[in-house]
């Protein structure tokens, strides 16, 4: 027998401090047309000195309770996907545990897959629960990368902001969300993407030691444009399945002028992808499902929807997944934005 398992809600948080354009501009050497030309991002939102990773997810679930009415003190497993995590460890999956009082009995694990975190963790609590080994999970991605920016670097800063996305997937008898997936890795450039940690060399090449994450854009980039358009043909020929069948692409928000020709590799509509980078920039992990609520939020994605999620990021990895939408109706509004 099968094991079906759906996506049944959905929440998001950002910060409510906004960190804009004009801002920026006093800051470093920029400008808010340049930044629009290069990026597509208007402002971006940061989380406060004493808000951390943990606290974004807690009010992303929070959100999701409201929304959809929902229990999540019988969840058998957390997994939280994030590159800032509060601390080496413990785990934010562990913290909020206890900061929502889920049952002790729930599994509790970060994934480390950077922008393609979220979609890694959405696989994985697919994988449990067609086992047969979890009947209810929750999934999170969420980061803080506005901790670990260098604001005096102009080719880094302008990117990045902080916000948390989550859902719940259950065990379902007669739905099932999950339709096909692709998922890849090429830790030849992972030098390219990367903030310093015990090691100071990758690939035997000599780090630059900071505590901010350092990116060579140029490189990503050229990684992207040849890898994400070929991993999508490769993610519909193993579910069967076209682009014509796809009713939203929801790429990793990282930059829009990185999501226009991947879309015109594809050639598939940009009124059909969805984004979270114009007000809330490149938020890693949370750019999915951000993108998702907003297309939930905006009246645009309905149930019975086909949805390519595809996220890709340091390591470097990549990772594609195919979802067929029925969340459980809604019974509040969600706080705005």
């Amino acid at each position: 027998m099968v094991i079906k398992a759906r996506i049944t809600a959905i929440g998001t948080y950002v910060p409510h401090k906004k960190l804009t354009n004009v801002e920026l501009e006093g800051m470093v050497e920029t400008s808010n047309e340049w930044i629009l030309q290069r990026t597509g991002i208007q402002e971006r939102r940061i989380s406060q000195p004493d808000e951390f990773t943990s606290d974004l997810c807690a009010a992303a679930v929070k959100d999701l309770i409201k929304r959809y009415n929902k229990n999540v003190e019988d969840v058998d497993m957390i997994i939280v996907a994030t590159s800032t995590p509060n601390f080496s460890f413990p785990s934010v999956a562990c913290l909020i545990q206890e900061r929502l009082q889920i049952s002790q009995t729930a599994g509790a694990i970060d994934i480390s897959a950077a922008c393609a975190g979220f979609v890694y963790a959405l696989h994985t609590a697919h994988s449990y629960i067609a086992s047969g080994l979890h009947r209810k999970i929750l999934v999170l991605g969420a980061d803080t990368l506005s901790k670990i920016t260098d604001y005096s670097d102009r080719s880094t800063c302008i990117l990045f902001g902080d916000g948390a996305g989550a859902v719940l997937v259950e065990r379902d008898d007669q739905f099932q969300s999950f339709i096909g997936f692709h998922l890849g890795s090429n830790g030849k450039g992972a030098q390219h993407v990367y903030r310093t940690g015990l090691a100071n060399k990758i690939n035997e090449i000599e780090l630059v030691d900071t505590q901010c994450l350092v990116q060579n854009g140029r490189e990503v980039l050229r990684w992207v444009a040849r890898t994400v358009p070929s991993g999508i043909h490769q993610l519909l020929d193993k579910a069967h399945s076209d682009l014509d069948q796809v009713d939203w692409f929801i790429p990793h928000s990282a930059n829009l002028r990185l999501i226009e020709p991947i879309c015109e590799k594809l050639n598939y509509p940009m009124e059909k992808t969805l984004y979270s980078l114009v007000n809330f920039g490149n938020t890693s992990a949370a750019s999915i499902p951000l993108s998702l609520d907003l297309g939930i939020r905006n009246g645009k994605v309905q149930n019975g929807d086909r949805a390519l999620m595809y996220g890709f990021g340091a390591g470097l990895v990549h990772a594609g997944q195919l979802v067929h939408l029925n969340f459980d109706e809604q019974v509040s509004e969600p706080t705005p934005l």
